[in-house]
């Protein structure tokens, strides 16, 4: 007889490629995963998995079994979780991606109420700069600040987020402030990596205009970006919820080229096709009331 706690470890087995992460993810010891998925191939009469390599691979049947078993396990999932909302309760796990900077900065405060609410949510919170697939990662939802690339994600917003250029006093004594977009071109830039060299854009009355910048440094991280620029190193399109606190102190100075940089939003977002549970639902009004509109680092 196939067991539920077998099937589900088959499926995050198959989203996090190795025994090890899947017992990470389900809290587990690596040997409880293993017998699990042991137990289930004995009682399938097939081998789901390739274990020959560090990183595990389904096989053939391992990859026909997947699509229904996921669609067992997640339906299985939404039905104990929609009991347990008939209650009144909010439970089991939730799993977030978020952005280093933002999640240390902002996520963070913004959440541990919503934790203390709702102690018997198991919530864990991954914080990668990297735009991470969110279904493949076995995530609920990701939290993202900028543009929405991915269209197989459903997204809400949560709040408004302005971005400045910024540079430091000490570069533009040495350098000259830009007064103009074309001003720019003999500027060096410090550039998000996943964003590159294309990222200084800005709204006119003529509409988007992209001014590609001459990279002093490309890092994959808005602390990194913020120190560059507090290092003098170039100028920088920073976030508010980032460099707001330099800005009002002085540290690093807006730059005014006459246009302002195009206007972006933090969001929390879903795989497109899943029905976001009510303990999403509630995540992402916690986070959109903690932060507010206008969000608070902007007033």
């Amino acid at each position: 007889m196939l067991k539920l706690d077998g099937l589900a470890t088959f499926v995050a087995i198959a989203e996090a490629g190795s025994i090890s992460e899947t017992a990470r993810r389900l809290r587990l010891s690596k040997s409880v995963v293993s017998d699990r998925l042991t137990e289930l191939e004995r009682s399938l009469g097939a081998n789901l998995v390739h274990r020959s390599t560090r990183k595990l691979t389904l096989t053939e049947d391992g990859i026909a079994f997947l699509e229904r078993a996921s669609r067992i396990a997640h339906d299985v999932q939404e039905a104990a979780a929609d009991m347990a909302e008939r209650r009144g309760a909010l439970v089991g796990p939730l799993r977030i991606s978020a952005p280093v900077t933002f999640g240390r900065m902002h996520l963070g405060p913004a959440i541990y109420p919503f934790i203390a609410k709702h102690p018997r949510i198991e919530l864990t919170i991954d914080l990668d700069d990297r735009r991470v697939d969110a279904s493949a990662g076995g995530y609920d939802a990701v939290v993202r600040h900028g543009p929405i690339a991915d269209s197989r994600l459903m997204a809400w917003r949560l709040a408004p987020s302005r971005r400045a250029l910024v540079a430091s006093p000490d570069y533009l004594a040495r350098q000259g402030t830009p007064g103009s977009m074309a001003d720019l071109d003999g500027h060096r830039g410090i550039f998000y990596t996943n964003r590159g060299v294309g990222d200084w854009r800005f709204s006119g009355s003529n509409g988007a205009t992209i001014v590609r910048g001459r990279a002093a440094l490309l890092v994959n991280n808005g602390d990194m970006m913020r120190d560059a620029a507090l290092a003098g190193l170039g100028i920088a399109l920073l976030p508010t919820f980032i460099a707001g606190g330099d800005i009002k102190t002085g540290r690093l100075q807006v730059i005014d080229v006459g246009v302002r940089p195009e206007e972006e939003f933090i969001y929390v977002a879903h795989p497109e096709g899943r029905r976001p549970s009510a303990k999403l639902k509630a995540f992402a009004d916690c986070l959109r009331d903690a932060f507010g509109d206008p969000a608070y680092w902007e007033r």
